[in-house]
């Protein structure tokens, strides 16, 4: 099966924290096309909402465009770029990929590589460019500029999908297709996608300040988790294979109405899902639950091999079976739903 045409726009669009403006553009595109009300805020997240029938009480949806990305901080004599993490991911997955590095006048294709011997960490690390000085590189780019993994999408067996930034331009693509759905016959509650900045930083920014805004009822954040069969340095919380379908995080920084309901409608709607647990996320849902004195919060995932590498892996199948979800619990939230515990 073909990758569908906007999750490749999606994943081609380059979107290191802190410059997000590609990714933000298609959503805002696509949002205004579906007749929501669109707007930014001076973070660069997104909030696209769409009218319920019954008024007032909202779902916003989180997903965050930011990917895993370096920033240049030196260009050496000859003509190396030293670089420090925007987000935090292994040094040693760096060395030896392709990068494209955001210079002023376009990206500029680069590998990694390292000095020294040892375990490697950042300051091990260089980008060439194949400038032959320091000169020659500082026509192309210079300090600030921020670089992204090139992995370009590719389709492969199983309905499968190759490609840097799955994390987490699946949890947006997943979103963008349910709100679509919402838009068309509108459930009782709004519903608003934030299409979130700054998670891969640490800061988890975008969506903290996004939720002091909106004050929204129930947050649903949409995301990606390690699959538990691919070799990974961080174990799996859960049964959470390729084409098992999304899984629901159980856990203290979520509530457990919100999990219950989740689970709930992935039943009646017979959505394939499935449990992991955990004291915290490592997402936007860590912030948005304790926002603005308390939001409802749930953890929806895709499930995704080789996380934070210009190789990530998701099943299409999971993509679609999380839409359908978002959907499902949307039209089942009543507008009289209370999640105080």
């Amino acid at each position: 099966m073909a990758i569908p045409a906007l999750l490749e726009e999606l994943l081609r669009a380059p979107g290191p924290s802190g410059r997000e403006d590609a990714v933000a553009a298609i959503v805002r595109r696509e949002a205004a096309a579906l007749g929501a009300v669109v707007e930014g805020d001076v973070l660069g997240s997104t909030v696209a909402r769409v009218a319920g029938t019954a008024g007032g009480r909202l779902l916003a949806l989180f997903a965050h465009v930011d990917q895993i990305g370096l920033a240049v901080t030196h260009v050496t004599d000859d003509g190396l770029l030293r670089v420090r993490p925007l987000a935090s991911w292994s040094p040693a997955d760096a060395v030896g990929q392709r990068l494209a590095v955001l210079g002023r006048g376009g990206p500029v294709t680069a590998v990694a590589r390292r000095v020294g011997d040892g375990d490697v960490s950042w300051a091990d690390v260089r980008l060439d460019i194949g400038a032959a000085s320091r000169e020659q590189a500082l026509e192309l780019v210079g300090p600030g500029d921020p670089a992204v993994l090139a992995g370009e999408p590719v389709a492969v067996a199983g309905n499968r999908v190759l490609s840097g930034a799955l994390d987490d331009r699946a949890g947006v693509y997943a979103a963008l297709e349910a709100l679509r759905r919402l838009a068309a016959d509108p459930p009782a509650w709004d519903v608003a996608l934030v299409a979130s900045v700054q998670e891969e930083s640490g800061e988890h920014g975008g969506a903290a300040a996004a939720a002091a805004r909106l004050r929204p009822d129930v947050a649903l954040v949409v995301e990606v988790t390690y699959e538990e069969h691919a070799t990974s340095s961080y174990p799996a919380w859960g049964e959470t294979a390729l084409g098992d379908g999304p899984v629901v995080f159980r856990g203290p920084v979520v509530s457990p109405l919100v999990a219950d309901r989740l689970v709930a409608a992935a039943e009646a709607a017979g959505v394939a899902h499935r449990i992991e647990a955990g004291k915290a996320t490592d997402s936007d849902a860590d912030d948005v639950f304790t926002a603005v004195g308390g939001v409802a919060t749930g953890l929806l995932s895709i499930p995704l091999r080789y996380m934070h590498t210009a190789s990530e892996m998701a099943q299409l199948d999971d993509l679609e079976a999380a839409s359908r979800l978002i959907e499902a619990f949307a039209r089942a939230l009543e507008p009289d739903a209370s999640f105080v515990r």
